[in-house]
């Protein structure tokens, strides 16, 4: 956009307005230069640019296989604060634990191998590395390895510690309310990876793009995001059948069909709003906050359940076995406390925006949460999704739009590793990456304004944006699991 103003994304689930208005940039760098990168992780951000040239862009060591457990290893982190459930979500986890054990060998890590390995509350990235006897740089998984699942809820393991981590290691989480649901996910993984009956889906992929009325972010998701990918991948995977629905057809009857029904595919992207609510702990927020709107919404009123695709929407009957999908939507993976994008200001008298005296957090929700929608997915009764990928708090059109030209070449890079056969983890270093150099870009441009250095503000602000939008990609579900797809020319079959 070329005004100057930050449009922030966000449906207010109760009237169909935007959460929040237009910012202008100026308040926006403000906020920017309010909320300073920590030095420890900013030090381990611009050595992770360095890599971009070389080999260890991987994430892991130069002469590690990131598809081979073996040599890449994988770990699952609990926090210490769940002590007392640790046994019975172990007992629940037992057979994805005992899978990956079996492949990682040696590499496999967990608080019974190694007792430092839970997360204590409190800690850092780099702290926690240390207790474990690691250290910024390139992953050396003879110490902490590659592959990191968290077992657990954001109040207790926090996103900041699941977002730094992320930077050089291939990180997920699952969090689930029942332990039948851990025990449902865990069978999931294991039965698509069975060595003599592995789960092996039809090759078929689907992009899904809302249109919301004029509304301007799904205009630009449905036109530079959807659109776009569909066609590249159309024309790149001769071996795969890939469809698209966007705009008039990205209906929630469609999406239902996406999601369980008779259209399920093996992988799907989607692009929409997601639900929100302007009040925190409203009644509603837990079980709908990033329900995924449709383009039955015309973009006016309240969306209402015919608009938009929820957690009961997936019925005891859907087939969702073996299927990763991404969700470009506002709160689609999570919720965090506070707005990571936004703040409240206090204004000096005169209301000049060059006198901003202080910045108050907004809070979004009573606690940080794991949106419902994804839990429900991966911890199916017949069988769940394999992985979630999506947002914490918003997303944003920075993702695929750089100073009004189109940039989706982070997508392309990642879903490219992933169709040919990569490990989830692995194909969103390309994110991982992008993150890691805007980071020091707003390092350094807010470092230039501290030595008193001219920078334009809508500059700062955007890049700001961009990085906090970087950084809050998650996966959901083990980073390590791959596309369950029938090799190419062979005939599809399932063990669900």
């Amino acid at each position: 956009m070329t005004d100057d103003f930050i449009y922030p994304n966000g449906i207010d689930a109760e009237t169909g307005e935007p959460l929040l208005p237009p910012l202008p940039v100026e308040w926006v760098a403000a906020m920017a230069q309010g909320q300073p990168i920590a030095s420890a992780d900013l030090a381990e951000l611009r050595a992770r640019r360095r890599w971009l040239s070389g080999e260890a862009k991987r994430g892991v060591m130069a002469g590690v296989d990131p598809d081979n457990l073996a040599q890449a290893g994988w770990g699952v982190i609990f926090a210490a604060e769940d002590e007392a459930q640790i046994p019975a979500l172990r007992e629940a986890l037992a057979p994805l634990l005992r899978l990956r054990q079996a492949q990682a060998g040696e590499r496999y890590r967990d608080e019974l191998v190694k007792p430092e390995f839970h997360y204590c509350a409190g800690e850092s990235k780099l702290s926690w590395l240390k207790r474990n006897g690691g250290a910024p740089g390139p992953v050396d998984p003879h110490i902490v390895p590659y592959y990191l699942l968290i077992v657990g809820d954001p109040v207790k393991i926090p996103y900041r510690f699941q977002y730094q981590l992320d930077v050089a290691y291939a990180v997920g989480r699952i969090h689930f309310d029942t332990l039948a649901e851990y025990e449902n996910y865990a069978r999931s993984v294991v039965a698509a990876e069975d060595p003599n009956q592995p789960l092996l889906l039809a090759r078929e992929a689907a992009f899904f793009g809302t249109l919301n009325g004029l509304d301007p972010a799904t205009q630009l998701s449905s036109d530079q995001l959807i659109a776009p990918l569909a066609a590249t991948f159309q024309q790149q995977l001769s071996d795969w059948r890939v469809r698209a629905w966007n705009k008039a057809s990205a209906t929630k009857d469609q999406l239902a069909c996406l999601l369980g029904g008779g259209d399920t595919p093996a992988f799907l992207f989607s692009a929409s709003h997601g639900m929100g609510f302007g009040q925190s702990g409203h009644p509603r927020q837990r079980a709908d906050q990033g329900a995924l709107v449709c383009s039955d919404w015309s973009g006016r009123g309240a969306p209402d359940e015919r608009h938009y695709l929820a957690t009961d929407d997936i019925g005891d009957d859907a087939r969702l076995h073996g299927l990763i999908a991404f969700l470009f939507a506002c709160y689609g993976a999570g919720t965090p406390r506070f707005d990571d994008f936004t703040i409240n200001t206090r204004l000096k008298e005169g209301l000049q925006l060059g006198d901003l005296e202080q910045f108050d957090r907004i809070e979004i929700a009573p606690a940080p949460f794991v949106a419902r929608l994804p839990q429900r997915l991966l911890g199916h009764p017949r069988g769940g999704a394999l992985a979630v990928v999506g947002h914490v708090d918003r997303a944003w059109g920075a993702s695929f739009l750089w100073d009004g030209a189109r940039q989706l070449t982070t997508f392309e890079s990642a879903l490219t590793k992933l169709f040919a056969g990569g490990r989830l983890g692995f194909a969103m270093e390309d994110f991982n990456n992008r993150y890691a150099e805007l980071s020091t870009e707003v390092a350094d441009r807010i470092k230039a304004i501290k030595e008193r250095e001219s920078v334009p503000p809508d500059e700062l602000a955007r890049l700001w944006t961009a990085n906090n939008d970087a950084r809050n990609y998650v996966i959901l579900g083990d980073p390590a699991v791959k596309l369950a797809v029938a090799a190419a020319g062979h005939t599809p079959g399932s063990t669900a």
